[in-house]
């Protein structure tokens, strides 16, 4: 995984090699292929290896989870070339299945970590009983990708920032300064290489 994953950062999705990932790991493409059938296969796990969303475990304080959940967003959408590998999901041209797998193992379960925390605020009375947790979840990578658009560099404390507007809009009080944890500043060599969506 770590030299498929080198591969797909140095090269793009349409450049990556099975022959050369191959080689370099001291294997066969045959037997790359009989553990990923298919290139949009193996680049998919690829990125979705270096996802920690399942190694996130839930706390008693679903804010400061919020804020901890987007801020894995934030370390790997903000690597080079983070934000144009989303816009590449977007293209026609864009192999259907390269999408598919692209939405199933990083697109889905970061969605469906955002949405169990805020049911889980609501739950606890944190959020009110009517909050549209639905709508609130495109907004928050979406203020990401808006700016991305203008051509504007992100906001200092984004993740800590972006969950204070979101849970007042649900009908939420963020703690006293709205910070929750402090935002991991630090994206591991690892992350950044690798193109990690986390």
């Amino acid at each position: 995984m770590e030299v498929a994953r080198r591969h797909l950062a140095q090269n793009g999705y349409d450049g990556m090699s099975l022959t050369a990932i191959a080689e370099e790991a001291g294997t066969t493409r045959q037997a790359l292929y009989r553990r990923w059938p298919t290139k949009a296969d193996l680049a998919t796990a690829a990125v979705a290896a270096m996802s920690r969303t399942a190694e996130r475990s839930p706390t008693g304080d679903p804010y400061a989870d919020l804020v901890r959940e987007l801020d894995a967003f934030r370390r790997g959408i903000g690597r080079p070339d983070g934000v144009s590998m989303v816009g590449t999901m977007l293209l026609r041209s864009t192999d259907p299945e390269l999408v598919t797998f692209y939405r199933e193992r990083i697109v889905a379960p970061r969605r469906a970590a955002l949405h169990e925390i805020l049911e889980r605020a609501r739950k606890q009375g944190l959020l009110a009983a009517d909050a549209d947790i639905d709508a609130a979840l495109g907004m928050f990578t979406g203020s990401w990708y808006a700016r991305s658009l203008q051509g504007v560099s992100p906001l200092p404390r984004w993740a800590e920032r972006t969950a204070a507007v979101i849970w007042r809009g649900l009908g939420g009080t963020p703690p006293p300064g709205g910070a929750g944890p402090a935002p991991t500043t630090a994206t591991t060599v690892e992350e950044t290489r690798a193109g990690c969506h986390c």
